[in-house]
């Protein structure tokens, strides 16, 4: 089984990185090209692994997909509506085919979805905005199958600002006649790259990135070319790399505006940051101040930057308390950093940091996405050679990393 070898404690991190276009703004705008009755063409959309299931989703369900520079998706002679078991076990974002299906077929049959094991993270949202729009849902043993004669305007209140049941509802929404209201929505920037690209199509969605979101159904979706949003949890994930290592790096492609809340707790730790119009340069101080850090629905701090910066703390100077209040089962990683000699001490919902001199490379695993990068940060700053496994979670979310963080300096390489 592949591995990821890292030898710490090399050199601070110099040079430059492009991020690569955001997965979790590809994802969903793959499944809304189901609602194009034409051709989507799409860039910036990163070759990874969860991209190719979609693809494959996509494919399935009866779509064609042409690959190349620009990625090339024609919707127009979709016929299926079951969206096969075998690919929908390997990633939760594959329910999002659900309110595309429903709004141009009239029925959506979905294996329960899979993904990441850091919380419960149920689907109830996503049926009950199907069900207002006017949808009868039934959950069998292993699927959830959605149908509709016709789907009609209405208001819906979410009661927690989901991303992918905003998601969802949206997609389902722009087809649907009347107008659709959905409050307390969530208001991501991976929201309104969505609600962008529908609206290229022909959809009229008003509101996205805020709490209210309104939609007024179309007739039709039509052929559009779309450019992804850069990704700012990969973006993120950089600056805490240039941080724990004491570097001194520019980020490419960056849109700052979408990563506040993440720079405001470096800059608490003593980060430095020096924006261009689209990069940023990141500059380590020689000593981290410890900070304490709660994740919170956008624009709070995300929760898929918890690992990295929690690794962080592992090396600040004083202690620090991380709460993760979006996802019950998010500390994961905290077995592998103890095994690094991290102090750390979990109660319920938060963990209580105090920082160390220095973490011992020992053999960690990746328990799943964001975890996984943030055992490639430990071992950074690791004495000796940490090795990673169960790489294909870090595969799943980041473009190349062993290559981008190498050429900034880093003693990094995969290894069967």
């Amino acid at each position: 089984m592949e591995k990821i070898l890292i030898t710490g404690k090399k050199a601070p991190l110099k040079g430059s990185v492009k991020v690569s276009g955001a997965k979790n703004a590809a994802l969903p705008i793959l499944a809304a090209s189901l609602l194009c009755q034409g051709v989507s063409t799409l860039e910036d959309v990163p070759p990874l692994q969860d991209v190719k299931v979609m693809l494959q989703v996509l494919e399935q369900l009866g779509a064609t997909v042409e690959k190349g520079d620009k990625l090339k998706i024609n919707s127009t002679k979709i016929k299926k509506t079951e969206a096969p078991y075998e690919l929908v076990k390997k990633m939760r974002a594959s329910f999002l085919v659900a309110g595309p299906l429903l709004a141009r077929l009239g029925q959506a049959t979905i294996s329960l979805p899979g993904g990441c094991a850091i919380g419960t993270r149920p689907i109830d949202l996503h049926l009950k905005g199907f069900e207002a729009l006017g949808a009868k849902t039934e959950c069998g043993s292993g699927y959830i199958k959605v149908w509709a004669d016709k789907l009609i305007g209405t208001n819906i209140y979410l009661d927690f600002p989901s991303v992918g049941a905003t998601e969802n509802i949206m997609m389902a929404a722009t087809l649907a006649e009347g107008k659709t209201t959905i409050e307390n929505a969530a208001a991501e920037p991976e929201i309104v790259d969505l609600a962008n690209f529908l609206n290229s199509m022909g959809a009229n969605i008003k509101g996205a990135g805020t709490s209210v979101i309104k939609i007024k159904g179309v007739n039709k979706l039509s052929d559009c070319t779309y450019t992804v949003i850069p990704d700012r949890i990969e973006a993120g994930t950089y600056m805490v790399a240039a941080a724990i290592t004491g570097g001194d790096i520019t980020i490419e492609n960056v849109i700052m505006d979408h990563l506040k809340p993440v720079v405001a707790k470096l800059q608490e730790a003593g980060v430095k940051f020096v924006e261009g119009e689209t990069n940023v340069k990141v500059m380590a101080p020689k000593t981290i101040t410890a900070v304490d850090i709660k994740t919170l629905p956008y624009p709070g701090f995300p929760t898929d930057m918890q690992p990295q910066l929690l690794t962080l703390m592992t090396v600040a100077n004083g202690s620090s308390v991380v709460t993760e209040s979006i996802f019950e089962n998010r500390f994961m990683h905290v077995h592998e950093l103890h095994r690094m000699g991290a102090k750390i001490r979990v109660q319920e919902r938060s963990a209580l940091i105090t920082g160390v001199e220095r973490l011992s490379a020992t053999e960690v695993k990746a328990t799943d996405l964001r975890a996984g990068a943030a055992m490639l940060l430990a071992g950074l700053v690791a004495e000796g050679t940490t090795e990673v496994t169960d790489i294909y979670h870090i595969d799943r979310g980041y473009v190349g990393i062993v290559k981008k963080l190498a050429n900034m300096g880093a003693d990094i390489k995969r290894s069967q």
